[in-house]
């Protein structure tokens, strides 16, 4: 199983749609407060995630926490700023993969504290945007999975 981390989620439209990728890979999905949004059942019914009671969710109530949970586990930051890509490292069973937030990315203090941990989806310069989370998401868990020949 592995583990996706999301950074204080800002959209839930993209967290409804993480879900969906966690549930039907198996997958453990971890959400860092704060919520950028309303998180109650009436609000994901409404943008239209009926499934949520089969995600395997963890809550953490801070990054600090979350830190201190993961210590002494494997875990990749993804994120634009590095020389190694997603498809230069084997994954394995329990890894934690962690996303920051749909705007700012992850702080940069975590960044140089973990520059070894750092993972990149190559994309070209055109425009001055990045991925969909969602899209970023599945692209790294996907790659995770074909590693571990889709052991579902």
């Amino acid at each position: 199983m592995y583990n996706i981390v999301l950074i204080s989620p800002e959209h839930p439209g993209n967290v409804g749609n993480i879900g969906r990728t966690c549930v039907l890979t198996e997958s453990r999905l971890h959400l860092i407060r704060p919520f950028k949004f309303d998180f109650s059942d009436r609000f994901l019914k409404r943008a239209g995630i009926d499934y949520w009671e089969k995600v395997d969710l963890v809550i953490h109530d801070s990054l600090e926490e979350f830190m201190e949970f993961v210590k002494d586990k494997r875990y990749f930051l993804i994120e634009t700023p590095s020389d190694k890509k997603y498809t230069d490292v084997s994954f394995k069973d329990g890894d934690y993969l962690i996303f920051g937030r749909e705007k700012e990315g992850i702080d940069e203090s975590l960044l140089k504290a973990n520059k070894d941990k750092i993972l990149t989806i190559p994309m070209t310069k055109k425009i001055d945007r990045s991925l969909n989370l969602a899209n970023s998401v599945s692209i790294v868990l996907y790659e995770a999975l074909r590693q571990a020949g889709f052991n579902f």
